[in-house]
C-alpha cells in the first residue's frame, strides 16, 4: 500500500494558500489555482506545509490523490509546465498564432486547435510545438489533442509525437 498521502506538501516561500469549506487555493508568481474536494480527507496548514489525513480506511486512496493534484498545483503556480511536440513529415508544419495552432499535418485542410484558457503554445521552430502552463492536467490534455490529430504511424513514423517518445518502427512485408 503507498503511503504517499501521508507526506506533507512543502510550500515554496511565494505560495499563498487559502482553506476553506471543501475548496483549496494556491497562489504564486505564475497565477493561482483552485480545486474542491470532499469531507473525507482534510487538509491541515502547519506551518510551511500542508498535511493531509483520511477520515477512515476507506478513504485513504483519496488522501494519497489529493495530496499529489495538491503537490502538482503548488509546482505549476511555481515552476509551470510544459510539453514538446515534434512533427515528423515531409510539409508537416505548426504556427503558433496568439491562442491558437495552425497544424498543417498533410491533410487537404490546414487544422486550427484553439487553446483554452491557462495553455498557451510557442513554436520555436516549424516542427516544434511547446505547450506551457501552470495546471498539469491541462497542459497533457492539450498536448494529447493535438498529438491525436496525426498520431505516429508504425512504418515511416510519421506524425506528431512527443519529444521523449520512442516510436518502433515495424518492418514492411516481403514477398
Amino acid at each position: 500500500m503507498s503511503r504517499i498521502g501521508n507526506n506533507p506538501v512543502k510550500l515554496p516561500p511565494k505560495v499563498e494558500v487559502t482553506l476553506a469549506a471543501g475548496e483549496i487555493k494556491v497562489k504564486g508568481p505564475l497565477g493561482e489555482l483552485s480545486r474542491s474536494f470532499g469531507e473525507k480527507v482534510s487538509i491541515e496548514k502547519d506551518g510551511e506545509s500542508l498535511v493531509f489525513k483520511a477520515a477512515d480506511d476507506e478513504s485513504r486512496a483519496l488522501q494519497g490523490t489529493l495530496r499529489a493534484l495538491v503537490a502538482n498545483m503548488v509546482k505549476g503556480v511555481t515552476e509551470g509546465y510544459s510539453k514538446k511536440l515534434n512533427l515528423v513529415g515531409v510539409g508537416y508544419r505548426a504556427q503558433a498564432a496568439g491562442d491558437k495552432i495552425n497544424l498543417s499535418l498533410g491533410f487537404s485542410h490546414p487544422i486550427v486547435h484553439s487553446m483554452p484558457k491557462g495553455v498557451k503554445v510557442e513554436t520555436p521552430q516549424q516542427t516544434e510545438i511547446v505547450v506551457k502552463g501552470i495546471d498539469k492536467q491541462a497542459v497533457g490534455q492539450v498536448a494529447a489533442e493535438i498529438r491525436a490529430y496525426r498520431p505516429p504511424e508504425p512504418y515511416k513514423g510519421k506524425g506528431v509525437r512527443y519529444a521523449d517518445e520512442r516510436v518502433v518502427i515495424k518492418e514492411t512485408k516481403k514477398k
